[in-house]
Formats: structure tokens, C-alpha cells, sequence
């Protein structure tokens, strides 16, 4: 069965993949993701120009150790927006930043460790929430968004 989307790679896209492969560097300090490094293998794997493997699907997808149809829709990514918007994830339009960024965060986790209001114990997670909104960190936020920050730390509460 003759392929439908053929990857023929210029020979600069070529040395392109084969210098991202062989130093994992695209620009210097920058390291691409494993996901990007495996399209680039698929993509030197697939490669159909003259005096290039051209290795089929399966034989791809085995030594690389991804589904044939990734290699497939790898291909026809390749062939419809070109070389860099293959290698690259696609946009998630979904993700909303977080709230707290590295400095609110080291505030409202010193916060939590410092000692607790007027008549409480303890900080509750909805007080450490009011405190976020009154040092003015943010402008609101949820008591499960401080729960999910302070998780990612290592300190004690109590």
C-alpha cells in the first residue's frame, strides 16, 4: 500500500533533526522535551528522500517503541504544517496559569508557618486564603488552591 503522507526531508532539515538528536540542545540552555526528541527520530526514521532508511510504520514504531499510528499522524502533521509545528506540542487552550506565582507562594507558605491568628490554634486553610487576599497576593483564591500549594512543600503546619 502506497504511503499517502511521504516525508521527504530537505537535507538542512535533516541536519536540523540529526543535530537536535545528537546534543538534545536546540538553543544553547535549552533542553527539548522527550517528546520532542522521539518526533525527531520518527521523523529521521520516515525520512523517504534519496539515500535516506525509509523505514516503514511498524518498523519505526517498534524500534521507538510508539504506536504505528503516532508515526502516521506524525507524517501527515509533517506533510500539512511543516517541520517545527510537528516537533512542537500541540497549544492547550485550556490550561489557565496559576494563581500564586514563586514569590506569593513562599509568602503564604512563611505565613503558614508563622504563628496562627488571634484566638485560633492553627491556621485553617480558608484563614491562610483570607491572609493570601489581605497581603494582597491575589486577588481571590480558593482554600483548595492554598491546599495544592502548600502540598508541594516539605513543611509542617503544626
Amino acid at each position: 500500500m502506497e504511503k499517502v503522507y511521504v516525508v521527504q526531508l530537505s537535507s538542512e532539515e535533516r541536519e536540523q533533526l540529526q543535530e537536535l538528536v545528537k546534543s538534545g540542545n536546540r538553543k544553547k540552555g535549552q533542553r527539548p522535551s522527550a517528546l520532542k526528541l522521539t518526533r525527531a527520530r520518527i521523523l529521521l526514521k520516515a525520512d523517504q528522500a534519496e539515500g535516506s532508511p525509509a523505514y516503514t510504520d511498524a518498523e519505526i514504531a517498534e524500534a521507538l517503541d510508539v504506536s504505528p499510528k503516532t508515526v502516521f499522524n506524525l507524517r501527515k502533521k509533517w506533510v500539512e504544517v511543516g517541520l517545527e509545528q510537528a516537533l512542537e506540542r500541540r497549544p492547550q487552550p485550556n490550561r489557565r496559569p496559576p494563581k500564586l506565582d514563586g514569590k506569593a507562594e513562599a509568602k503564604l507558605v512563611a505565613c503558614s508557618c508563622g504563628p496562627p491568628p488571634e484566638g485560633r490554634s492553627k491556621w485553617t486553610l480558608r484563614l491562610l486564603a483570607d491572609r493570601a487576599v489581605e497581603l494582597e497576593l491575589v486577588e481571590s483564591i480558593s482554600h483548595e488552591a492554598v491546599r495544592q500549594t502548600l502540598k508541594k512543600t516539605s513543611s509542617s503546619l503544626g
